[in-house]
């Protein structure tokens, strides 16, 4: 039985995207089958594989949901891509910003996506679903259907402070949704410990969380390099192989592989 791994934080601009590909294809290298989910409308994660229209897909995780509330019969597997360097990838586009107004008045309406994946979990050692940049019902869906939650977290004031808000939220979920639910670490982005702001940031959030909450020790550093791969379309792991966030985001999938066990 696959691994449901959801990566989360309501404030954007954190990295969120670039660890989902990059874990997930991190996890492909070392042999796994991995499925990388894309539940944000923007279409963030199918972008950057290389998938420049998404609106222009025919089948999305949107059509999944929809086959769900409407208890129809559908092929699972229909619209999953395949990516170059060894992933899966369920698309998403801006179909499921509608879907997720018009469910709110729709039967176990948390409890849809978690449906669909366990069609599929079976197939895959990893499915990495990349949430939106907020706390509605998509990213309440992919915290109930999820065995673990990765939080990316720039080292910065403000995603540091709206830590509190998603951390109380995951602890709703754990409560009321999801009661497997565990939490796989938190994790560091945009890391310049050039400076004595990082570092004291960085330092904030080790004494407020790290009694109660697992830290990744790998932690990814600021680089344009990272940046630049949504516009190729690839992992950094291709686009700069010999690279510090290369090294960071390989050392990262170890220490997700070593929570296996």
């Amino acid at each position: 039985m696959g691994k449901i791994i959801t990566v989360a934080n309501q404030k954007g601009g954190v990295g969120k995207t670039t660890t989902a590909v990059n874990l997930g294809i991190g996890l492909a290298n070392k042999g796994k089958k991995v499925l990388l989910m894309d539940a944000d409308p923007q279409g963030s994660l199918t972008i950057s594989l290389g998938y420049r229209e998404p609106d222009k897909l025919s089948v999305t995780l949107a059509n999944k949901l929809i086959a769900v509330i409407n208890e129809e019969e559908f092929n699972p597997y229909e619209g999953i891509l395949h990516h170059e360097e060894g992933v899966d990838i369920l698309p998403a586009n801006i179909a499921l910003s509608g879907l997720e107004v018009s469910i709110v008045n729709v039967f176990a309406r948390e409890m849809l996506l978690r449906e669909y994946v366990e069609m599929i979990r079976n197939d895959y050692d990893y499915i990495i679903i990349d949430c939106m940049p907020s706390l509605g019902m998509l990213t309440i869906n992919a915290l109930a259907c999820a065995d673990t939650v990765l939080i990316p977290v720039q080292a910065a004031y403000l995603p540091v402070k709206g830590l509190q808000q998603l951390i109380r939220t995951i602890t709703r979920v754990k409560r009321q949704l999801n009661t497997k639910l565990e939490l796989e670490g938190i994790l560091l982005t945009m890391v310049d410990y050039r400076t004595n702001y990082a570092k004291d940031i960085a330092d904030m959030v080790h004494s407020a969380y790290e009694e109660a909450f697992r830290f990744f020790e790998s932690e990814i550093p600021i680089s344009v390099r990272a940046a630049e791969t949504s516009i190729e379309g690839t992992s950094i792991y291709m686009h700069n192989p010999s690279g510090k966030v290369a090294k960071a985001y390989e050392n990262l999938t170890k220490e997700v592989i070593a929570n296996e066990n």
